[in-house]
């Protein structure tokens, strides 16, 4: 089992929120027999952190795309509205004459 500090690592792939590096910091300064049981939950807890924040920039970067994939739907749809409207009219005016 590694002593290797969990910070550096976890610190290279994404940002740990706050209470997370303090948890850390406290394991960290624990007596090696101590630390060593710990260690394994630690980086656990820290790797699902992690995914979770990655999940969440995902999820939230999807939706913001769906929501400007809509807008230009509904722009898409009122431009053909007005289209088909201009051709009914002149539709209709052909048939009157």
């Amino acid at each position: 089992m590694s002593s290797a500090p969990v910070r550096s690592e976890a610190t290279k792939q994404d940002d740990i929120p706050t209470d997370m590096l303090e948890l850390i910091d406290a394991i960290e300064a624990l007596p090696l027999e101590h630390r060593v049981g710990l260690l394994p939950s630690l980086r656990r807890v820290t790797e699902s952190s992690i995914r979770r924040r990655r999940i969440l920039t995902l999820v939230q970067e999807a939706l913001g795309q769906l929501r400007l994939d809509m807008k230009y739907l509904v722009f898409d749809l009122e431009a053909t509205r007005r289209e088909r409207d201009e051709f009914l009219e002149k539709l209709n005016q052909l048939g009157d004459e």
